[in-house]
This record gives structure tokens, C-alpha cells and sequence, in this order.
């Protein structure tokens, strides 16, 4: 009797998990083999509606299986991008090759948390979009406080050390001036920007206090424009001499002397997928981090998958009453 109410409350588990995430079958291509893990969970820029587009992508044209997880209300089971205390499913971590990580401000409890402090120590490679730089904000938990975006313990927390920068601030004029990427000298063969031509989004440009820290390697520099369309003019003056970084990879080295490859760009809102530039800098960054860059083609399909029209960033503007399967594209 007991052991038949153990499986049943593991079904209703199993059930629930299940429904709190969107899973992405690989299809064919070069990907055939790696698990991704894309977690999202931020208020703003539609990480909710961004990453299950970019799985969609990595999974049917590349073939790579994908995982998306989300802020998830506990009472309701709806995506909340402003419940910021609950991602369920992280432990998928535990067999990921990949994480794909777009969080922001994040206050996870230890048996979720401690998840993503597993992962880090595999060595395993990380590509971080957008708001990732400041991904936690650990008010309640002692453990894992060091990951806080503003810890003093652990400077800059995950996003500093890890990555290369934590928040430090908007440099373009949010929602009014959009962002150009400017391939960096001399990384115009990067196995991450082949076939990449225009990169363009209408998210701002983000200060980067250490453009010239010798651990990042800046790709992409990002040039101001005066207006939220690509065809609008450089902004003049300091702000865009020099540019700041918003594509780079990171050499960073964990406690156990293991060296993942590192991608951050602070580029990523749902709507910056719209540019196949982006989409494609993406996608080769998945690539190179599982140390795949010789199957790199310059022309590889980086097409949107369905009807993709992505909500424009704010604050309070996420889709209401949604599950995780209503944001599978279609």
C-alpha cells in the first residue's frame, strides 16, 4: 500500500515538472548527442518568450535537444517572470552538456540553487544573455549569498567572476536609443561571428566597467544609435568612443582548476531575436562552448521558428495566465 502511494506521488511529480517546462526533441544536424538546458527568468526583457524561440532553433535546424526552464508561480502553475524565488527543473543541469542562462535578480531557495552551484563546478560551458550579468540576488540564502550580482564576499558575484561584469548600469538611454554590434578588430574570423552580418536590437547598449580586463576577450562592441531602428545614426560624442562590449567571451578558471568556455552578451531581449545576426551569434556561441566550432557553417539555417512576434521589454509586461507549453513556437 505504502509503495503504491510512494509511486503515485512520484507521478503527480513528475507530471507536475513536466508541465513546468518545455522540452525540444533533437532533430537532425551537428547537435545530435548534447542536452542544452536554457533557464530563464527575468521581469523585463522576455527571457520567457526569447529562449524557447532559441531552442526551437538550436533543436529542429541543429540538432541539439533543449530544455527550457521558467519562473513558474507555485499556486498556479503559470510562467511569472516576477516570481523570482522559483525555477523548477534545474536539476536537468545535472546531465546538461550546455547552459544557456537569462536570468535576472534572481532569490532561489538552497534545493534549487544548489543545482546551478553543481553545474558551475563540472566545468562545463555557459553562454549568458542579457541580464545574466546580474542573475541573482540572494537576499535569503547564506549558502549561496557569494552569487548575489553586488556581493562584496566574491566581488561582483557570479556575474563578475564568472562572467566578466555584473550590473553596472544602463550606457545607452533605455527604450530610446537601440544598439549596433561592431565586430571588434581583428576578431572578424572568430569561429562565434562566422556568417554573422548585421547585429542589431532595439535593447540598450550596457555599461561594461572593465572593457579592457585581459580575462574577457571583447568580440562585439556596441555602437549607440539615436533611435530604436538600425538605420538610425551613431550617437556622437564620448559614449560611443570607445564602445563598450557587448559580446565576449571569458577565461575563467573553477576552484578545481577546470576551464570552461564562457560567452556573455549583454544583447538577448526577445526582440533582439528578430536580427539574424544575433540569432546566428547565438547559435554558433552554442558551438564553440561544446568546443563543436569545426562544424560552424557560415550559411547554417539560424530561420525563426513559426510566428514569432515577441513582446516589446517592460517591466509588467509579460503575457498573464500562460504555461510553459504556450510559449512553445508554433
Amino acid at each position: 500500500m505504502l509503495q503504491n502511494v510512494v509511486k503515485l506521488l512520484v507521478s503527480i511529480l513528475s507530471i507536475g515538472l513536466a508541465n513546468a517546462q518545455l522540452d525540444f526533441p533533437a532533430g537532425k544536424g551537428p547537435g545530435q548527442g548534447k542536452h542544452i538546458v536554457l533557464v530563464s527568468g527575468d521581469e523585463e526583457y522576455r527571457s520567457e518568450e526569447a529562449l524557447p524561440q532559441l531552442a526551437g532553433i538550436l533543436s529542429k535546424r541543429h540538432g541539439f535537444h533543449c530544455t527550457v526552464l521558467f519562473a513558474i508561480d507555485p499556486a498556479t502553475g503559470n510562467v511569472r517572470p516576477d516570481v523570482a524565488t522559483n525555477i523548477p527543473g534545474l536539476e536537468a543541469l545535472g546531465k546538461a552538456d550546455l547552459l544557456i542562462l537569462f536570468t535576472r535578480f534572481r532569490d532561489l531557495p538552497d534545493d534549487q540553487m544548489k543545482h546551478f552551484a553543481n553545474y558551475l563546478e563540472t566545468g562545463k560551458p555557459i553562454i549568458a544573455m542579457r541580464t545574466a550579468t546580474h542573475a541573482f540576488q540572494m537576499k535569503s540564502s547564506a549558502t549561496y549569498a557569494r552569487f548575489s550580482w553586488n556581493s562584496k564576499e566574491y566581488e561582483g558575484g557570479f556575474g563578475k567572476q564568472v562572467l566578466g561584469e555584473t550590473w553596472a548600469g544602463h550606457h545607452g538611454k533605455h527604450n530610446v536609443e537601440s544598439t549596433l554590434g561592431v565586430i571588434a578588430q581583428g576578431e572578424q574570423t572568430h569561429p562565434i561571428l562566422r556568417g554573422v552580418k548585421q547585429i542589431w536590437g532595439p535593447s540598450d547598449v550596457y555599461n561594461v566597467r572593465n572593457p579592457l580586463d585581459p580575462t574577457i576577450r571583447a568580440l562585439v562592441l556596441g555602437q549607440i544609435l539615436t533611435g530604436m531602428s538600425p538605420a538610425d545614426a551613431p550617437v556622437e560624442g564620448p559614449r560611443n568612443s570607445p564602445m563598450m562590449p557587448v559580446a565576449w567571451i571569458k577565461a575563467y578558471t573553477t576552484p578545481k582548476g577546470k576551464q570552461p568556455r564562457i560567452f556573455t552578451t549583454t544583447m538577448g531581449a526577445a526582440e533582439d531575436l528578430l536580427s539574424a545576426g544575433v540569432r546566428r551569434m547565438l547559435v554558433n556561441a552554442v558551438y564553440w562552448g561544446l568546443k563543436l566550432e569545426g562544424k560552424i557553417k557560415a550559411n547554417s539555417d539560424v530561420s525563426l521558428i513559426g510566428e514569432y512576434k515577441p513582446t516589446h521589454f517592460s517591466f509588467g509586461g509579460y503575457k498573464k495566465g500562460l504555461m510553459p507549453e504556450d510559449f512553445r513556437p508554433k
